[in-house]
């Protein structure tokens, strides 16, 4: 991926010019960096994770008030075979790396919040544990998203008449399922700082990216909103959806229910080459009134942290980038990073 341009001033440590700021502003009225860093990240309990191409790192902040942090090297998938770096390929490997990581890093923050007892030590979560919250996460999130949509719509097929009402409403029923999904969980005052360390995380990333100094004055300046966020990721998910399933026309109930099973990867790796491109042309006024519904949604899933957050999101960062260079580490793996 191209480097953006900087007009012939010099450059700082990871590439953009010192300073860098986006002409345009986010929705919020606040600014994000104008240069695209192949950092990302996602918000734990009491903590931030970040990763960058050959790292993650997570920082938690624990009962007793110290920031804990741990850091892995990231062995990327992809490296192994050439067709794993094709495009939309590459996104569903991504995207799997991803869930891995954040994952393991959910994982650590959890037992990083447990109390230890009368010998000093801690009960952690096991692995069995864990491994079943996966399975029953990733299972709401088929059937959710993709079962209860496809099922519903066919129980009206016969009144709809046509293949293309069947994939618009239920297209429509998924979205609309999505989004009260998330207004639903937005409301939960147990996932508000969650939400607080999501914007944590947004901001410090958009700090980095506009050569900022990582210090928890300047990265409340900028914007809790992100053009390659998750929660806008999966907005493209639910729209893409509607046109990947639209060929299959209306086969028997199995068949349909199969197919968005199985086409799952498919729209996945789509839309993380959307994000992608999102990510690499922020700076572009039409492509930001694209992802205007996305960051529209994340209002509801990012909050405004406080200082303290803000020092936990940029503990993590600097965990990374004490290992990595991330200009470098694009130039030698050129991949997106869901933020």
């Amino acid at each position: 991926m191209a480097e953006p341009q900087t007009n012939g001033a010099p450059a700082g440590p990871n590439g953009a010019a010192p300073g860098t700021e986006s002409p345009e502003r986010m929705p919020d009225g606040k600014p994000i960096g104008i240069r695209d860093a192949p950092i990302g990240g996602q918000a734990v309990l009491e903590g931030v994770m970040m990763r960058g191409v050959s790292t993650w790192a997570v920082a938690v902040r624990t009962p007793e008030g110290k920031i804990e942090t741990t850091s892995e090297p990231i062995v990327s998938w992809a490296k192994r075979h050439r067709i794993l770096r094709l495009p939309v390929v590459r996104g569903v490997v991504a995207l799997g790396e991803s869930l891995k990581i954040g994952f393991k890093a959910l994982a650590i923050s959890a037992n990083a919040q447990l109390p230890e007892d009368e010998h000093g030590e801690k009960e952690e979560i096991g692995g069995l544990m864990w491994g079943l919250t996966i399975a029953f996460s990733m299972a709401l999130a088929i059937g959710l998203f993709f079962v209860i949509p496809v099922g519903a719509t066919s129980l009206i097929k016969d009144w709809l008449g046509s293949a293309l009402l069947f994939w618009l409403v239920e297209g429509v029923l998924r979205t609309l399922i999505f989004i009260g999904y998330i207004v639903a969980i937005s409301r939960l005052p147990d996932l508000r700082r969650v939400f607080e360390y999501h914007g944590a995380e947004h901001k410090t990333i958009s700090c980095f990216e506009a050569e900022e100094e990582l210090i928890p004055g300047n990265a409340a300046r900028f914007s809790r909103l992100h053009p390659r966020c998750g929660t806008s990721f999966l907005l493209i998910v639910m729209v893409l959806a509607i046109f990947v399933f639209a060929p299959i026309g209306l086969p028997e109930w199995y068949w349909l229910l199969a197919s968005r099973i199985l086409g799952i990867p498919l729209i996945a790796g789509l839309s993380y080459e959307v994000i992608k491109w999102a990510g690499k042309n922020r700076n572009k006024r039409w492509v930001r009134a694209l992802m205007w519904p996305g960051l529209m949604l994340q209002n509801l899933t990012t909050r405004e942290p406080d200082h303290g957050q803000l020092e936990v999101a940029i503990t993590a960062l600097k965990e990374v980038l004490a290992v990595e260079d991330p200009a470098q580490a694009r130039r030698e793996e050129p991949i997106e990073i869901v933020a």
